[in-house]
């Protein structure tokens, strides 16, 4: 499979453009982004052809990565979609539920694949225990903590403007509905949002299996205080989401695997668009309640 990368950031060059490169299925084929200096930068150091125009990039592709902010991922994703090109996203599928849902309709319309990158989800041992978690029944409750120091000092993402303008709900709330949706089932309701400090946001959540969930999430969490946590707590006991020392190039190549095995399928994977759209319409929702808690 051919596959062109959209986007030369910092994710990009981190993850996107060793994952592609190294993934024994796929042809990473080219690049572009949106500084034509930053794509030619990128592609020679894989000696892959940089991309002036993002539709010639798209007529030698059968696939797109995008490594972009949310709120031109979901542009491009409509327009790589409308050309017939497969998608590998990246989380949050975008900012907007009408954005999110175009993206949808444009990959049902064409009949293409679709994953979205939610990184624990394609780590080994999370993505192994949420498996057997879901498999399980009886759950009661689970606590989720999603807390980063992301802006404690200086670096790329702490100069990423949606970040910095949309907060920890959006970047990391992702993470934990990635997490709390297969096991507990969907959000019939976001029962309660409330600010925290700087950026912190706390939710209590109503799924359809029964449960309840309560979701802190950070970015501007001290040091000291930062990591990701969950807790399910049920008929079989407490157990807790196992930590991954797989950085995102292992678990990109998966997402990267699970593409490909449903562009030859024609199977939706479980993380494709119309997941990461729901969990927009989630964030979304929270994102309402919020804004009526006065402090």
């Amino acid at each position: 499979m051919r596959i062109g990368l959209l986007g030369t950031g910092p994710w990009a060059r981190a993850a996107y453009a060793p994952a592609l490169a190294g993934h024994g299925s796929l042809d990473f084929t080219g690049v572009w982004g949106r500084r034509p200096e930053a794509a030619a930068e990128l592609a020679g150091e894989y000696g892959v052809r940089a991309y002036d125009d993002v539709d010639a990039l798209l007529g030698d592709v059968d696939a797109v990565a995008v490594a972009l902010p949310p709120l031109v991922q979901a542009e491009l994703a409509v327009r790589a979609a409308t050309a017939g090109r497969h998608l590998l996203l990246d989380k949050p599928l975008a900012i907007g539920v009408a954005e999110g849902r175009a993206v949808v309709e444009a990959t049902e319309r064409a009949r293409v694949a679709s994953v979205v990158f939610f990184t624990t989800r394609f780590q080994q041992e999370p993505e192994a225990w949420i498996g057997e978690q879901a498999a399980a029944t009886g759950w009661f409750t689970a606590q989720a903590h999603w807390l980063g120091s992301l802006f404690a000092g200086a670096g790329p993402a702490t100069d990423s403007p949606w970040r910095r303008e949309k907060g920890a709900l959006w970047d990391v709330g992702p993470h934990a509905l990635s997490v709390l949706l297969p096991v507990l089932g969907d959000v019939r309701r976001v029962a309660a949002a409330v600010h925290g400090p700087v950026d912190t946001v706390h939710l209590v959540l109503e799924h359809a299996g029964g449960a309840s969930s309560t979701v802190a999430l950070s970015l501007t969490a001290p040091p000291a205080a930062a990591g990701a946590e969950v807790e399910l707590r049920g008929e079989a006991g407490v157990t807790l989401l196992p930590r991954s020392a797989e950085g995102a190039v292992p678990a990109l190549t998966r997402a990267a695997d699970a593409l490909v095995e449903a562009a030859r399928t024609g199977r939706a994977h479980p993380c494709d668009a119309a997941f990461g759209l729901r969990v927009t319409e989630i964030l979304a929702e929270a994102e309402t309640v919020l804004g009526k808690d006065v402090r």
